[in-house]
């Protein structure tokens, strides 16, 4: 995606206040059936269905200099992790199991106009269950800013619906020589929404990108993989012929772009 040239200053209101509401929907689902074994992920459920930031809570997503649509930056720990603490209170951004490259927080302009100005994000993040660990697949989330009152005129932050997550339960905890059991279902809607009575999902930006290209940007902050331009096996083997180089072949089973194993 190619940016495009003005930059615009983001920035609220200390004393504006957002209201946001979470949700954490029962696990129906999962392999082996550990949310019927283990009563910390049965039980598992929002701290608070429903808090009042400050608006300088949300600072955390907003770079530190004027961007572009396309420009992407990271955000702060400390701001995403009050609002994580909303779902559960031991939110972890260091990962249970980190393959290498997968820690992060990152934002990006996707939009703007004379009053919005609307922030894609994707944040990686596990909680801290007694005797184990639950990890999305990912949080992903649009923040839109009323440039004008300089206020949140919307916020979401979610795991993708239909996307899966992992689990890392210390079974037999009294076992001096454990391990931990794993497993992984589809994830059930775990939210945190907010939004004021101004806002509109409808909003006609005169500069923008599509939301695809922007998870293009944030996905390839997080997977190296993803960096590369892959190729189904009949095109690869037509360019390999073509140029007389060998096919780099490779067999998974689970998915390259996200948490879930």
């Amino acid at each position: 995606m190619k940016k495009l040239s003005n930059k615009i200053n983001l920035n609220l209101d200390d004393g504006a206040e957002v209201s946001v509401k979470a949700v954490i929907e029962p696990i129906e689902h999962m392999n082996p059936n550990f949310h019927e074994e283990w009563e910390a992920l049965a039980n598992m459920r929002v701290t608070e269905p429903e808090k009042v930031y400050s608006a300088s809570i949300f600072r955390a997503f907003l770079p530190d200099k004027p961007v572009s649509v396309g420009d992407y930056w990271g955000i702060d720990d400390q701001g995403a992790l009050a609002l994580l603490k909303q779902f559960q209170p031991n939110p972890n951004l260091d990962m249970h199991i980190n393959a290498g490259d997968s820690r992060g927080l990152w934002a990006c302009l996707r939009a703007y106009n004379d009053r919005f100005a609307d922030i894609m994000f994707r944040i990686h993040a596990a909680f801290a269950l007694e005797d184990g660990w639950f990890t999305p697949s990912q949080f992903a989330g649009h923040l839109i800013i009323d440039r004008i009152k300089k206020s949140i005129a919307f916020f979401q932050m979610r795991v993708p619906e239909g996307t899966l997550f992992d689990v890392n339960w210390r079974k037999q905890k009294d076992d001096p020589n454990y391990f931990y059991s794993a497993g992984g279902g589809v994830c059930p809607k775990i939210e945190l929404l907010g939004e004021m009575p101004d806002a509109t999902q409808e909003t006609e930006f005169t500069t923008s990108s599509t939301r695809e290209e922007a998870e293009r940007i944030l996905i390839q902050r997080f997977y190296k993989s993803q960096q590369i331009n892959w190729a189904p096996f009949e095109e690869a083997s037509e360019i390999s012929q073509a140029q007389q180089k060998p096919i780099h072949a490779i067999s998974i089973d689970g998915p390259l772009t996200d948490e879930a194993c």
